[in-house]
């Protein structure tokens, strides 16, 4: 489904190292998201209130955020297209690492709050009333979850967008609690101790989780990783040639989804022509920008020739 969707909402979605179409991607994922998240959140609250469990209405406000989310991303993905500027010559791209960290802060907060909502459930247990509408209401919203989880792996890997893989994991996430929750009710329904506030305890501890993770993710993204061993390896191997004799001092930065520089140093010989060398290096340029998306500086390094015999 997802697929119809973007060849109807996106022109030229093939080309997804476009920034606009790049864009169209971003705010199609966030505006389902939306009408998702509003569609759970109405169906859980109306549940959870219904058969008074406080682990449907935490899962319900967890839904909630991820409608806040939702909206984070849409404004992330517009703001990190913002061409470059006096200020900001490598773009704007790092904005989108910034929306997954300030997704992370709101899930984290809503985890929070529905910890203390659950220890009171279990000092103070209420009855918790269940019935075939309200688990067949519930097994719609893990369906739902599903689905969401799909589309944004999907979108994630085609666009390689930080924000959609981190919405992916987040909705597997929701839809394993939901899951948690039916089962943990029906049991409640012939143990004797307060099983709802322990499950809506397991959510929240799993909805916390998972905001510390999208957030380390975040901030290992805008402090600098390591780059890509895949990466590295492919930029090297366009340097095979026979004019350039060694490299070195390759350094990669990444300043957003689609926006990589790099620069390198590659040995030359100093008796060698150096506008054929030039030419050369200027086509190795031009190949890596297209086809690995890396804009790449090469500066020639000249090398003494060994002489046969030394």
């Amino acid at each position: 489904m997802i697929k119809l969707l973007i060849k109807w909402c996106i022109k030229d979605y093939q080309n997804v190292e476009d920034k606009k179409v790049r864009e169209s991607y971003g705010v199609l994922s966030g505006v389902i998201g939306i009408i998702c998240n509003v569609f759970l959140f109405s169906l859980k609250i109306t549940t959870g209130l219904f058969i008074n469990s406080i682990a449907v209405i935490s899962d319900a406000f967890n839904n909630l955020s991820d409608l806040g989310s939702s909206v984070v991303a849409i404004l992330g993905v517009k703001l990190s297209n913002r061409p470059p500027d006096d200020e900001h010559p490598h773009g704007h791209g790092r904005y989108e690492y910034i929306s997954s960290l300030v997704v992370s802060f709101i899930i984290f907060a809503v985890g929070l709050e529905l910890l203390r909502n659950s220890f009171g459930k279990i000092i103070k247990p209420e009855e918790v009333t269940f019935n075939a509408i309200s688990i067949s209401m519930l097994i719609i919203s893990i369906l739902v979850k599903l689905w969401m989880f799909s589309y944004n792996r999907y979108i994630g890997r085609i666009i390689n967008s930080s924000i959609n893989k981190a919405t992916a994991q987040d909705s597997l996430n929701d839809a394993v609690a939901t899951t948690a929750v039916v089962a943990g009710t029906l049991i409640g329904r012939v143990v004797a101790f307060p099983l709802d506030g322990i499950m809506g305890l397991i959510i929240s501890a799993l909805i916390m989780y998972t905001g510390f993770s999208i957030a380390k993710d975040a901030v290992d993204l805008l402090l600098g990783l390591c780059p890509d061993e895949e990466l590295t390896k492919k930029i090297k191997a366009y340097f095979n040639t026979d004019e350039i004799k060694g490299i070195h001092d390759l350094k990669v930065h990444d300043y957003g989804p689609g926006r990589i520089s790099a620069s390198i140093h590659a040995e030359v010989y100093e008796g060698e022509n150096i506008v054929k060398i030039h030419s050369i290096i200027d086509e190795i340029e031009q190949k890596i920008k297209n086809e690995l998306g890396v804009d790449i500086v090469v500066h020639m390094d000249p090398i003494e020739e060994k002489k046969e015999g030394s």
